[in-house]
């Protein structure tokens, strides 16, 4: 289950009422692979550390970084050169700020 919902995702893309539910199942995708991502990179499902009976809240920073990734690759989807670029910026930060190391 994704930390940020559809209407958030859309909301990140400054899309209108007008636009209604055309691209809802590509949305989706990105929302669940960008989550897929960013806890791949922290180590760790995010829905098993926070959101739950006596956890903390999901960190609104981890709900940034969801919200970014999902809504650059929206906007980003042909693989080329310029595509292929670093994530956006902040996205790495936030994720190295909650993840956890092992050794």
């Amino acid at each position: 289950m994704a930390i940020l919902t559809l209407v958030q995702l859309k909301e990140q893309l400054s899309f209108t009422d007008d636009i209604g539910d055309v691209d809802n199942a590509l949305l989706q995708r990105k929302l669940e692979a960008a989550q897929n991502h960013v806890e791949r990179l922290l180590g760790f499902k995010i829905e098993e550390n926070f959101g739950g009976e006596d956890q903390e809240p999901v960190p609104p920073v981890l709900v940034e970084a969801v919200s970014q990734l999902a809504a650059w690759w929206y906007e980003q989807r042909e693989a080329a050169a310029e595509a292929a670029r670093e994530v956006p910026f902040g996205v790495k930060e936030i994720v190295t700020e909650y993840r956890e190391f092992t050794f």
